[in-house]
């Protein structure tokens, strides 16, 4: 006689973790089935399958119901086949460490992705429903826009949840998403800033056992025989995260002891292959169009898990600044190469503010040490050159519209007070110089990326502005090279064709377009117009979306589709597009409107130059 077990599902408590949890006990009575079915597995094999179906469970429930499917699942083999079982359990027993191990990772990727899901949906399908609303409606562009802004504000904290609650690759695009304060909504902008600075780091403890572990695998050290000291965390991010630290003599860099010491979160790569594919899933319900550029991000943020490729990385790219004209205004730290490894990265330290962080300090200095003050003018700033409010200023004037907006800033840091006419000319003059000192350190950033993309043909595919330093000396420091992208000479000169075009006064459409499909670039109709327009798009400004009413690249980039779908775009050409839309976000972060092709356009120019003159000799 067969025994039977029942289950009671509680009326108004079959929630999703139930049904989860029942859809897995069948998925392992399934699996058991397998066993008896079949004499001729291969139990190696299976055993892990098994185990990691079963670790699944464990730690999607997290409830000692998983611990009793356990025990059924056991019986339940016994009584199907007893030797094949027997077998089974064996195995699982005799292999417990490396089935747990693999388990927990697969386990934990189910249990990220229900979390994602379970929130994130939700706010996927409120904002579709809005938008079906909305059109339904034929609601007015004040209606929208009012609408919008309250569903960002409601969302913009739960996203910010997720992302602090999963990190991985949520940390890496809240970052990005945070420094297009021109492509993004306010209310995440502002939210997900917080990222630049504040990702919860790992324990002290499981951080030194990672860097332990380096170092006796790989050099055969103890920690003590390469560390003074191990310090304060500097930074964390997505991948890992950054700790000042102390080393003896004989490890110094350049003759200094200082060091910071990047260490690679534990599992950090299997996580992030998982999040792809889910985030893989959100671009097609609610991104399209963005999966190319998705792709190639992948690809290229699945190189950053080897610390010797970000060493080999920061040498390159510090030979390349030594030996060019900006050599006296930028520095990159020297990384110490023997005591690095796939998870750990030792390097000089760069003593500085970042320079969002700079900014800021200065700007509340000025205002009589209102930091609260700062914040709220850096924020309408931003916000205005969202809006495109600095572009469109009165008559065209942008110094009109700067001078006016200086007074009012001046007036509300003095709190309605009277202010002499010299004591606001005083605030008037520092506050000019500031607006001026950065858009020099932007301006310099910005054209050194160009000199590195069209001379060296090796720039940093990520330039947030968390990854530039403003230091004591005056000077700017670039950090962070885990995304270094190479070119290739064709594609070199390739994209320098394009860039060459687009930073002219006057622009041709159809160069603008042949230079694109030489590139690679195949659209369906091949109307030049739009394809010139997506090159715009693409590495220098969308300006003229915003200028339509259009006010994210993505609408824009669908308004075009719409006209002329680009069926490929090549993938060189998706890591320059990225740091091109980076810099635009910067640029709006920093308060500044920025064009990219217009600053890259002389470095493209001179690569073609030298192409030319290098053939014609070769001739």
């Amino acid at each position: 006689m067969r025994n039977h077990v029942k289950f009671t599902i509680p009326v108004g408590c079959c929630s999703k973790i139930a049904i989860i949890r029942i859809v897995f006990f069948l998925l392992l009575l399934e699996n058991v089935a397998l066993i008896s079915a079949t004499e001729e597995i291969s139990l190696r094999k299976n055993t892990l399958v098994y185990g990691k179906t079963l670790a699944r469970g464990v730690l999607l429930t997290r409830s000692p119901i998983s611990f009793a499917i356990y025990s059924l699942m056991t019986k339940a083999a016994q009584c199907a086949s007893t030797t094949v079982s027997s077998r089974f359990i064996e195995v699982i027993h005799d292999n417990n460490s490396k089935i747990e191990n693999e388990a927990n990772v697969a386990g934990e990727n189910v249990y990220r992705a229900f979390r994602f899901w379970q929130k994130v949906g939700p706010i996927v399908a409120h904002y579709k429903f809005t938008q079906f609303w909305l059109n339904a409606r034929q609601a007015s562009p004040e209606l929208r826009s009012q609408t919008w802004n309250k569903l960002h504000h409601l969302h913009a904290p739960t996203s910010l949840d997720v992302i602090l609650e999963l990190r991985g690759l949520y940390v890496k695009i809240g970052q990005v998403m945070s420094s297009r304060a021109d492509f993004v909504p306010r209310p995440y902008v502002d939210a997900f800033g917080r990222l630049q600075d504040e990702v919860p780091a790992w324990s002290s403890d499981r951080i030194k056992r990672i860097v332990k572990d380096s170092l006796k695998t790989r050099q055969g050290l103890e920690m003590d025989q390469v560390f003074e000291s191990f310090g304060e965390v500097l930074g964390s991010a997505s991948i890992g995260q950054v700790h000042r630290a102390v080393v003896k003599p004989q490890f110094a860099i350049g003759g200094k002891t200082q060091v910071a010491v990047k260490v690679m979160h534990p599992d950090a790569e299997q996580r992030f292959a998982h999040d792809f594919s889910v985030f893989r899933w959100l671009c097609r319900v609610a991104l399209p169009g963005w999966e190319p550029i998705l792709q190639e991000l992948q690809r290229q943020m699945m190189t950053e898990f080897c610390y010797l490729n970000e060493g080999d990385n920061l040498a390159s790219v510090r030979t390349n600044m030594a030996n060019s004209p900006y050599a006296k205004r930028l520095i990159v730290p020297e990384p110490a190469m023997a005591l690095c490894s796939k998870n750990l990265l030792v390097m000089e330290l760069l003593e500085g503010t970042k320079l969002a962080v700079a900014m800021e300090d200065r700007l509340a200095e000025i205002l009589g040490g209102q930091k609260d003050l700062a914040q709220k003018v850096l924020k309408a700033k931003q916000q205005a050159v969202f809006e495109g409010e600095i572009v469109n200023a009165k008559n065209g004037n942008e110094k009109y519209s700067l001078f006016h907006e200086l007074s009012k800033i001046i007036e509300e840091s003095n709190n309605g007070k009277h202010i002499s006419i010299v004591g606001k000319a005083i605030k008037t003059l520092q506050l000019m110089s500031l607006a001026k000192d950065i858009r020099k350190k932007l301006d310099l950033v910005v054209d050194v990326t160009g000199y590195q993309i069209m001379n060296d043909g090796c720039f940093n595919g990520d330039p947030h502005p968390g990854n530039i330093l403003l230091l004591k000396s005056g000077k700017l420091g670039l950090i962070d090279y885990g995304q270094t992208r190479y070119l290739g000479k064709d594609s070199r000169l390739s994209l320098a064709r394009i860039i060459a075009a687009l930073g002219k006064n006057e622009k041709n459409p159809a160069e603008i377009a042949d230079a694109m499909r030489a590139f690679g670039f195949q659209s369906q109709n091949n109307n030049d117009e739009i394809v010139a327009k997506q090159a715009a798009l693409y590495f220098d400004s969308d300006s003229e979306g915003k200028a339509m009413g259009l006010a994210t690249p993505q609408t824009y980039l669908q308004h075009l589709n719409s006209i002329d779908f680009m069926e490929v775009v090549p993938d060189p050409a998706v890591f320059v597009a990225r740091t091109s839309f980076l810099f635009r976000g910067m640029g709006a972060l920093l308060q500044q409107d920025v064009h990219t092709a217009k600053y890259w356009r002389k470095h493209a120019v001179k690569a073609l130059k030298k192409e030319e003159a290098s053939s014609s000799e070769k001739q």
